[in-house]
């Protein structure tokens, strides 16, 4: 419904409930603020907002307007001054904001206000930036009548957190820290002490500042009163080189902004000084995560690999012209024959990936190559995916999300808040899990045993077949319908409930949520999953059935491991990415343990775990060496995402683009620019001098990619709310996108007529007293994270979770050093018995993906 008002003599029409800030906003009218954020809830403290409102009065006899002589509405004025971040519009309402008395007011609020600041502004963090600094030039008085002597002195510099400062003094009291913690990341940590103007912003967590969304408070706090560790008295905003990229951690895909300058630590070279979000409203809106923010230390490490090395006679690596290297690689790769194995990561680029694929197809005529990690229900979540135009951010009352086998915040961090985001706005949740997550706090959970997903899923698929909750325009659609149906039947909500440990009511409420939802989106990941194909195919015929494909707001979503998943699989078709590498391979049937010859690009395998065979010639391509790379006969060293341009694949399909932001400063090349010169020593003809151009034939060749360029991927659009240089009071000091917003590519069952379910045999209960469930965490000290010094204090090395129950059997106590035999041999963790894991279940934070088989935990 519009609402139709007048602002200043304009005429407005906006939605009901939008408050008069955000309605002049829309009509270009400024109104300044301070507390007022579009994204969090209106709490009118500061007072900066203070404008003249008026309604049209009303007859008390009739409940018609009074008019005047003209026929105009009589406005009653309301006797003060009201908030706009606080009043909702109405019809007919008159809002003035250039009156005497509202100038007087905004000139008292700042003078209140620069009465306890500092005049810090030369040396403040916020210079250039500030929107109180901003304001106060734009309507602020031009003297005080308050004594400087009597400016309120707090302590500065102090460390809220391991990540970030608070300068006491700068604060004004706006609350948008502690508000963006408590509504928007449910991390309630931060609090105000003490009351006047002594009050002052405490942490309430232990460790301080606990939450993984910390950064986020500086940006939207409107003055300089927050900073990073990084950024902390490093430069000036405005001495910064500003360029777009992505970030390469998660399959969020969060666009970026990285700010660069010279830097005295670099010798006089660049460097990345901080890390802002680009607004995107359809991925990261204007959020991101700390790990995503500050996990870019990697770029600049001076562990590097600063040239190419190969292994001489002794045995030892030793550096190497390119010439040299290349050579020697490309002649003992094409000697390999049919032996020769490729392993590429998901962390590379799509062009990176596209030109390793097209090497071993057409430079060594094999197809013996391998995405790494390992993603079982890849294919089905493409057929079934979200469909074009799904955005969280639109998502309220009527819609329902299920998430299943995954935690969100350590997996899909900006995900959690905006799941978090849709659930206040009305959104139904349902969260399935063997342990709880922190989204339970929202619904009640699903709590299954550990590798009884998959029955789960066919519970609430028999509950919609037996409560005839199937549309009957939906049914007409499926193919093997009836035969599912007759396949499901013996999984009845008491049965599952035995299996499984879930209750049947939560069951049946879970089932009849998402079958009357209005759109539904499907996540599932693979936390302690037995068999992924099966899960997978559950959850789509779930989806199906429901019919919830094939339309924005609705299918599936897979919580893949890294930023790249969905891309690297995308440019290397028909793998079966859930089996062994390579032994189903329908050319040769060769795998790792008896190749010849392996190129590895971008992944560790023996880092995690992986045994290579002593007598194979080991090519490996990377940033840094590597448990992998120690192995290798020769090394060629890659650039990082800052220094090259490339494409991503977010798990949503949506291809985005980044930009070169950092001259290389050793030795290396960017991936595809070191294969195609393989490729040309291999006979090949291919001329790509650029990352564009292999984009170019990969749109191309790959059909989900078709019209995909640079071009199209750069373009972008005005988004709501307005960040960026001109309304930093008002959205904060996030960017606004100038690098593009991406493009994403239809899901397969968007082009589809009928729909297709088929049975897949669910794996067989867990036995033993005790299995091991591989866990994912954020901050798990992985091969670039370990580069980035300033999340030291939050980096994770591999431990174990027991819970008390267990860890008492066991004999083993908070903090114990154990050893752990796994079917691939033994290692060392630290064993942590903090009530996380539950009876029977031992968590394992390590680098691997898949369920492993524990064999014994016993203490060191």
């Amino acid at each position: 419904m519009a609402i139709n008002l007048t602002i200043d003599g304009k005429p407005v029409s906006v939605p009901a409930g939008t408050v008069v800030a955000d309605a002049a906003k829309k009509a270009g009218i400024n109104i300044p603020v301070f507390c007022y954020h579009p994204k969090l809830e209106p709490v009118g403290m500061c007072r900066m907002c203070l404008v003249e409102i008026g309604t049209p009065q009303v007859d008390r006899n009739t409940r018609r307007p009074v008019l005047d002589a003209k026929g105009e509405p009589v406005i009653a004025w309301m006797p003060k001054l009201q908030t706009a971040c606080t009043t909702p519009v109405s019809e007919g309402m008159v809002v003035r904001t250039e009156m005497q008395a509202v100038k007087d007011a905004q000139r008292a609020v700042l003078e209140f206000l620069l009465t306890s600041h500092p005049l810090d502004c030369p040396v403040c963090d916020k210079g250039g930036e500030c929107p109180l600094q901003n304001l106060t030039f734009g309507f602020g008085p031009g003297q005080t009548r308050f004594e400087y002597s009597e400016k309120q002195h707090l302590a500065k510099q102090v460390p809220l957190g391991d990540l970030i400062y608070l300068d006491r003094e700068r604060c004004i009291q706006c609350a948008r820290c502690i508000r963006f913690q408590d509504e928007i990341a449910d991390d309630d940590v931060l609090g105000f002490f003490n009351r006047g103007r002594t009050m002052e912003i405490i942490t309430f967590s232990d460790p301080p500042f606990g939450s993984y969304f910390s950064g986020n408070t500086t940006d939207v706090c409107p003055v300089g009163a927050l900073t990073t560790k990084d950024f902390h008295f490093r430069a000036r905003p405005w001495e910064l080189k500003n360029v777009p990229s992505v970030c390469n951690h998660c399959a969020v895909g969060c666009n970026l902004t990285l700010g660069t300058r010279r830097s005295a630590q670099q010798g006089g070279g660049w460097e990345i000084l901080r890390v802002m979000p680009r607004q995107n409203e359809q991925v990261n809106e204007i959020w991101i995560c700390d790990k995503g923010r500050f996990g870019h230390g990697h770029a600049r490490s001076p562990e590097r690999l600063s040239g190419p090395l190969v292994r001489d006679a002794s045995g030892e690596l030793s550096p190497a012209s390119w010439d040299d290297a290349l050579s020697m690689a490309a002649g003992h790769l094409k000697a390999a024959d049919e032996r020769v194995v490729g392993l590429v990561g998901d962390r590379l680029a799509n062009e990176d990936v596209y030109v390793f694929a097209r090497l071993f197809r057409d430079g060594l005529g094999s197809r013996n190559i391998e995405v790494r990690p390992r993603v079982a229900g890849y294919e089905i979540a493409r057929r079934y995916g979200v469909a074009s135009g799904t955005n969280f951010g639109t998502m309220g009352r009527g819609s329902a999300i299920l998430v299943i086998a995954g935690d969100m915040e350590e997996e899909a961090p900006v995900w959690f808040l905006r799941i978090r985001g849709a659930i206040k706005r009305g959104a139904s949740l349902a969260v399935a899990n063997g342990r709880e997550t922190k989204l339970d706090r929202c619904t009640q959970g699903l709590r299954y045993r550990y590798g009884t997903e998959t029955q789960v899923v066919l519970g609430l698929l028999n509950i919609v077949f037996s409560e005839n909750l199937v549309k009957p325009e939906v049914a007409n659609k499926i193919d093997g319908l009836n035969e599912l149906k007759s396949q499901v039947a013996a999984y009845t909500s008491e049965r599952v409930s035995i299996l499984t440990g879930v209750s049947q009511q939560d069951l049946l409420a879970a089932a009849r949520t998402l079958a009357n939802a209005t759109d539904a989106v499907f996540i599932f990941g693979s936390e302690g999953v037995k068999d992924g194909e099966a899960l997978a195919q559950a959850v789509a015929n779930l989806a199906v059935v429901t019919g919830h494909v094939a339309r924005p707001n609705n299918g599936l979503l897979r919580l893949l491991p890294h930023n790249n998943s969905q891309g690297a699989a995308d440019q290397i078709p028909n793998i079966k990415y859930q089996t062994p590498a390579l032994a189903t391979s329908a050319s040769t049937g060769a795998s790792v343990s008896n190749a010849k010859a392996i190129y590895i690009v971008g992944t560790d395998p023996v880092g995690d775990g992986e045994v290579l065979p002593k007598d194979a010639f080991v090519v490996v391509q990377e940033l840094f060496l590597t448990e992998t790379a120690k192995h290798a006969n020769v090394v060629l060293p890659a650039v990082s995402f800052a220094e090259r341009d490339g494409t991503y694949t977010n798990a949503e399909r949506r291809v985005q683009r980044f930009y070169a932001t950092l001259p290389a400063t050793v030795d290396a090349r960017p991936d595809w620019d070191i294969i195609v010169d393989i490729g040309r020593r291999l006979g090949t003809s291919w001329r790509y001098f650029t990352a564009e151009a292999v984009m170019e034939e990969l749109a191309q060749s790959v059909p989900a990619y078709v019209d995909m360029n640079y071009g199209r991927l750069m373009q972008a659009q005005e988004q709501w709310p307005p960040v960026g240089a001109e309304d930093l009071y008002f959205g904060g000091t996030a960017y606004d996108n100038r690098g593009g917003l991406g493009a994403q590519y239809p899901a397969e069952c968007e082009k589809m007529q009928r729909f297709a379910v088929k049975w897949a045999e669910p794996p067989a209960l867990p036995s033993g007293d005790i299995i091991a469930v591989p866990v994912r965490r954020l901050y798990h000290r992985g091969t670039l994270v370990a580069q980035s010094h300033t999340l030291d204090s939050r980096t994770l090395s591999s431990y174990i979770e027991l819970s008390r129950a267990d860890a008492e059997r066991l004999g083993i106590a908070d903090g114990d050093v154990v050893t752990v035999t796994l079917a691939s041999g033994e290692c060392e963790m630290t064993a942590r018995v903090d009530g996380q894991a539950p009876n029977g279940a031992v968590l394992v934070t390590a680098p691997i993906t898949t369920n492993i088989t524990l064999t014994n935990v016993s203490k060191k």
